[in-house]
């Protein structure tokens, strides 16, 4: 019941959501992100991150470091308070927690059906893929032809099992297939998890509706930008489109017969959350667009820690984590490749 979850939320989630209000105070801040903009070397943003929570996974790495290997590096502590929380949760957190890992499962999935197409070696594919969306059977991806196949052989016991049933053809696989399966299936994981959250109700339904409607509207507009100039029509892009969200449904009218990126604008800007991302931005390009998305999210992630008893904190923490792995991967190659010039340009400040 809604205002009553402090009466009873400690029982089980107390714990657990110290521990991630815990976490949360060790997210790098603006300090941390100017000094690393000016580290001449990789050596030097190591020993910036020596002095934060990434120290002791990094201490026994021998010099040179490599970009990958410090990325992969601050991905294992993430990994690591992942499983340390879902270890300790119980009904219905855990089951909201494996929710934040099914993005990452589509992602891999995607990954090694694409790296397979164009033959390329699987073991190479299971090391680029992301270790919060690994599975037991993920390595025979590779054998699969048609979407029936990849289901019948290897996806029957995922978790992602129930969203395939709207992306099962007999077609073969090919770039163009493979990217309708990924925003198929996203569409599927979003409703699904947003139908759960409404279920828990209470304050997590308030906020992870507000989250995941914002993910649903952004991913509407990547969706409708990444398919002007191809033939998809615009019956299969409207279908792509999540049936939720600000957008829901009268903005997915009119961005499926959006066939320019002014024409995407004009249809953003007349949704008052957007207007703000929009105009950062000047007439006919995208570039920008990602970033000012990016920095919106983070927003409203961090707001979502200033209300307790709820469990969007935890689906809150693991985004900035995440965005704070994409900021030290930017900052680590524009650093190796000695484009210092460029080093702002895409690195979003969480505090």
């Amino acid at each position: 019941m809604y205002g009553f979850e402090g009466m009873t939320f400690n029982i089980h989630g107390g714990y657990l959501e110290a521990i991630v209000r815990g976490y949360r105070s060790g997210l790098l801040t603006a300090a941390d992100y100017n000094n690393l903009c000016q580290c001449e070397t990789l050596d030097d943003i190591k020993m910036h991150l020596s002095a934060t929570d990434y120290g002791p996974y990094l201490q026994n790495e021998p010099s040179p470091l490599h970009t990958t290997t410090l990325v992969e590096k601050c991905t294992l502590k993430l990994v690591d308070e992942y499983k340390h929380m879902l270890c300790q949760a119980t009904e219905p957190l855990s089951t909201f927690l494996e929710y934040i890992t099914y993005g990452h499962m589509i992602d891999n999935v995607v990954l090694i059906v694409t790296g397979t197409l164009h033959e390329r070696d699987v073991q190479e594919l299971l090391e680029k893929c992301h270790p919060l969306g690994m599975f037991d059977s993920i390595a025979t991806l590779a054998v699969a032809q048609n979407m029936r196949d990849l289901y019948r052989l290897v996806l029957v016991d995922t978790p992602l099992a129930p969203y395939f049933s709207e992306c099962i053809t007999s077609e073969d696989l090919d770039d163009m297939n493979i990217e309708i399966m990924r925003n198929t299936l996203y569409k599927a994981y979003l409703e699904d998890f947003y139908r759960f959250c409404q279920k828990i109700g209470g304050a997590t339904g308030e906020i992870m509706s507000d989250l995941l409607s914002f993910e649903a509207d952004r991913r509407a507009v990547n969706i409708t930008i990444n398919s002007i100039g191809t033939e998809l029509t615009r019956e299969d892009r409207k279908k792509l489109y999540s049936s939720f969200g600000l957008l829901f449904p009268y903005g997915h009218e009119e961005l499926a017969i959006c066939e320019d990126v002014d024409q995407v604008r004009g249809v953003m800007e007349k949704y008052p959350p957007y207007q703000a991302i929009f105009s950062k931005m000047s007439y006919g390009e995208s570039q920008m667009l990602d970033k000012a998305f990016y920095e919106e999210e983070v927003k409203r992630l961090c707001l979502s820690f200033e209300q307790q008893f709820h469990y969007a904190v935890f689906f809150a923490y693991m985004r900035l984590r995440e965005q704070e792995i994409r900021n030290l991967m930017w900052i680590s190659e524009c650093v190796a490749q000695n484009q210092k010039s460029r080093v702002h340009d895409s690195v979003v400040f969480i505090f």
